[in-house]
């Protein structure tokens, strides 16, 4: 027994890819867990436009973080920065006396719109705390109104009035599918092509090896795009997510997205041998992929030293399209950020999987004409 056993951890400190997985993983799920999966959204970004703006804004609760102020717009400006993403929050100050100011709430953001909600409810129900003291000039410029109205502020949810998950969940939904048809199927395709041989058999016949690569990929792009628009169809119909931006927008979103996704696992099957070892690196890509992108849990409630993490996988920028585009409209002047820089990895990553996979076949091909 012991002789097995002893056998059996030789092998297994052989095998440094599982071992990898071993302590990874749990230490993985301790940051995500510990630091990361938090519904307490403790700051919503805020935007307080309007005359009295100066005046509301060091009024509002503490769990409102306010990062912008604009005593020139109004209602428009308030409805097009949480329409853009900008804010979850936007707040119109008047500039009457005795009017309440009115909160608009993006319901896209399903638990920072519950926390912003339960901070207003809990101001209105508890009632005005002392407030500072106004500055007499910026009063007369809001025309001399008065923060005493603010308990009773006029709260409207915008995209997702009735804060349904399934109008979030859809949109990411895509992404999940993306990810798995162009990560896991792609990778375990390409391993199975080499424990079977036929990579090898590939590369002695006359393709570059461009063609094989783009010939291998191309079945998972069409059946991930296929599965994109069924999902895509079966929200708008099914559960009436609506689509109110452009489907252009979308569609440019989705192909960068997937050509990360094509060429992570085209990548992750240049660095194993066996499927096993396949699945083991996809699943240490796709884990931080579902829970440190804000799919369930917000970015800005995750812990500073963990949120960097969400910044440089690809499921954050596509859920940032997804979302914008189906839910919120958003323009695509709006989402050049999150398009852009999935432009960026998708070229880095299908260059770098390209001169793997070229490095590859190499070797074979040139054993074939050296044999020759």
């Amino acid at each position: 027994m012991w002789a097995i056993a002893l056998k059996e951890f030789r092998q297994l400190r052989r095998d440094r890819r599982t071992m990898a997985m071993l302590f990874l993983l749990p230490f993985l799920f301790l940051i995500v867990f510990g630091y990361a999966a938090s519904f307490d959204v403790k700051q919503v970004p805020t935007t307080v436009v309007g005359p009295g703006a100066e005046l509301i804004a060091p009024l509002l609760p503490e769990q409102l973080d306010v990062q912008r102020t604009d005593t020139e717009g109004g209602a428009p400006e308030a409805h097009d920065a949480l329409r853009r993403g900008e804010a979850v929050v936007a707040v119109i100050a008047p500039g009457a006396a005795g009017e309440s100011p009115q909160v608009l709430i993006d319901g896209t953001e399903l638990f920072a719109a519950q926390a912003a909600i339960r901070s207003l409810a809990e101001l209105q129900a508890g009632g005005m705390q002392k407030p500072p003291q106004p500055d007499p000039e910026a009063s007369s410029t809001a025309g001399g109104q008065t923060p005493s109205a603010l308990g009773a502020t006029q709260v409207d949810i915008l995209f997702n009035p009735d804060l349904r998950t399934a109008v979030i969940m859809i949109p990411g939904l895509c992404g999940i599918i993306l990810v798995f048809v162009g990560t896991i199927a792609t990778a375990l395709g390409v391993v199975r092509e080499r424990q079977d041989g036929t990579l090898e058999q590939l590369a002695v016949m006359p393709f570059r090896p461009r063609d094989v690569f783009i010939g291998k990929i191309a079945p998972y792009l069409l059946i991930a795009a296929i599965d994109m628009v069924v999902i895509v169809l079966a929200g708008v119909l099914i559960f009436d997510v609506p689509f109110r931006g452009s489907p252009a927008t979308f569609a440019l979103g989705a192909i960068l997205f997937l050509f990360v996704t094509l060429g992570v696992g085209v990548l992750i099957s240049t660095m194993s041998q066996t499927q096993g070892q396949a699945i083991q690196l996809s699943i240490l890509f796709m884990v931080p992929q579902f829970l440190l992108t804000g799919l369930f849990f917000p970015l800005y409630s995750m812990a500073a030293g963990v949120r960097w993490i969400g910044y440089i996988l690809p499921l954050t920028y596509f859920i940032k399209v997804a979302r914008g585009v189906m839910v919120r409209g958003t323009p695509i002047s709006s989402l050049w950020i999150p398009l852009a820089v999935l432009a960026v990895m998708a070229i880095g990553v299908f260059a770098l999987s390209t001169w793997r996979f070229r490095r590859d076949l190499a070797p074979a091909d040139t054993q074939a004409r050296a044999d020759q």
